[in-house]
């Protein structure tokens, strides 16, 4: 709800909470066809935030969630957890949350020997989320709501050689930053750093960035 707010000079190169939650419901009712979906979450604004989106567009496919939970952030043991899901017979997981805890989870849940779909938001882009999972053999059938990888666009190239000659494999959101600092630069070179003139100036037009096109909304959402 950052940008609801009215915040004239507020933008976001990533999609919004709410938009995550609505495209993860209607994949997983509509293209992974699930019955029983259990939603877990972090308990924290943005986990809780994601899994209450989730849960409120299945609701409006016409699935009721069979397990609402949440877990703490930190743990480390989730196995008391992973018998509810499988005692709810969930045939899908939705977390609401970020990798360290997303990995843990489908780890403990494939060594129970579920192997449904486990499908998530953009907390879990990392590949620490791979190493903390066990291995790219337990990713399979993991989802989560994020746009295609731009360091897989062979138009970046360029950009992705120079951060790696300074040392960094830019990942996550990295690239979402940089695409950030695109439009700022390319709108203070016709406008000039006055605050007002940059938000007009971001608002009227769009801009080519490492994730594509941007066009932002009156609200500052691309």
């Amino acid at each position: 709800k950052v940008t609801d707010r009215g915040l004239p000079n507020t933008f976001r190169t990533c999609g919004r909470d709410d938009q995550q939650g609505r495209v993860a419901g209607k994949f997983i009712a509509k293209t992974l066809k699930a019955k029983k979906v259990a939603v877990i979450h972090d308990k924290d604004t943005y986990g809780q935030g994601l899994a209450d989106a989730t849960k409120e567009a299945l609701n409006k496919y016409g699935l009721k969630e069979v397990l609402y939970e949440g877990l703490t952030r930190g743990e480390k043991d989730f196995n008391a957890l992973v018998t509810k899901i499988k005692g709810a017979r969930a045939d899908l997981v939705y977390f609401g949350g970020l990798h360290a805890e997303a990995g843990v989870l489908v780890k403990q849940l494939r060594e129970q020997g579920w192997n449904g779909p486990f499908v998530s938001g953009d907390g879990i882009a990392s590949a620490e989320f791979v190493d903390v999972v066990g291995g790219p053999a337990n990713t399979k059938n993991v989802f989560l709501t994020f746009l295609k990888d731009p360091a897989a666009d062979k138009k970046n190239k360029k950009i992705l050689a120079s951060f790696k000659a300074d040392g960094y494999d830019p990942e996550g959101f990295t690239l979402y930053a940089y695409a950030a600092i695109q439009v700022i630069a390319r709108a203070a070179a016709k406008v000039g750093t006055n605050g007002d003139k940059l938000s007009k100036e971001l608002k009227s037009k769009g801009f080519n960035t490492v994730l594509g096109r941007i066009n932002f909304d009156s609200k500052g959402d691309p």
